[in-house]
């Protein structure tokens, strides 16, 4: 059970919303963001097959999308594409991994080292897609992997530290239902505005943090409705 952790310094409410008021970034609705991570997985298909310009119509195909939603989600960057051509691959692919700062590596933390978070762990794709996880904590450090992993496994006490020293602004969430809040609390505390959480719980968190929510229980269940209309 995870019910020992470290302290954090608590951060203040109000330069929180100060800071977030001062950013330049155009608001943009959340699936739109998720289809622009669509896009750029699409455009990298095409930059690998040495394709150097793509139609609105193609792109929006290969992404499952309608073109009129493509263009659309593009123009809240501005104007993008030449008629007639259609986008330069590679300068709407850097435009978009700008946007969702994945061109370069982004530190990640996860917290909760069983089955699943080992899992997470030994898995190498998010270094392609930008994100490393730097460290992995968890209340029984003791515990050996039966898996090789390249990241250090640190007791809950070093979350801190180590969020602090390396500016880490993402985590990985996979403890039990049972601590996810508790352990919430503590990444909130320590500064983490993004998690993404594999538990099994709705999280209580401040309007600045983002969740994800991976629930895959839930996503059978909506299979399971569809496969039988």
């Amino acid at each position: 059970m995870f019910h020992e952790f470290a302290p954090c310094p608590l951060r203040t409410p109000g330069l929180i919303s100060a800071s977030l008021k001062k950013t330049s970034r155009p608001e943009i609705p959340r699936k739109a963001i998720y289809r622009l991570s669509l896009y750029s997985r699409c455009l990298l298909r095409l930059k690998q097959n040495s394709i150097r310009t793509v139609s609105s119509e193609a792109l929006a195909r290969a992404a499952r999308v309608k073109p009129t939603q493509l263009r659309k989600d593009l123009t809240y960057f501005g104007q993008f594409g030449t008629r007639g051509l259609g986008y330069d691959v590679e300068q709407l692919s850097k435009m978009i991994s700008d946007v969702l700062r994945t061109n370069s590596l982004q530190p990640v933390v996860l917290v909760g080292v069983g089955n699943l978070g080992l899992a997470l762990l030994s898995y190498r794709g998010f270094e392609q897609e930008g994100f490393e996880i730097i460290a992995a904590f968890d209340i029984d450090i003791q515990r050996r992997p039966n898996k090789q992993i390249s990241q250090p496994v640190l007791s809950m006490e070093k979350l801190p530290e180590v969020i602090s020293e390396r500016a880490v602004k993402m985590s990985i969430l996979s403890v039990p239902a049972s601590a996810a809040q508790e352990v919430t609390n503590t990444l909130v505390q320590c500064g983490i505005t993004g998690i993404l959480n594999f538990a099994p719980i709705v999280l209580h968190v401040p309007d600045d943090v983002i969740v994800n929510d991976v629930n895959l229980a839930i996503e059978l269940e909506n299979l399971s409705y569809f496969i039988q209309q």
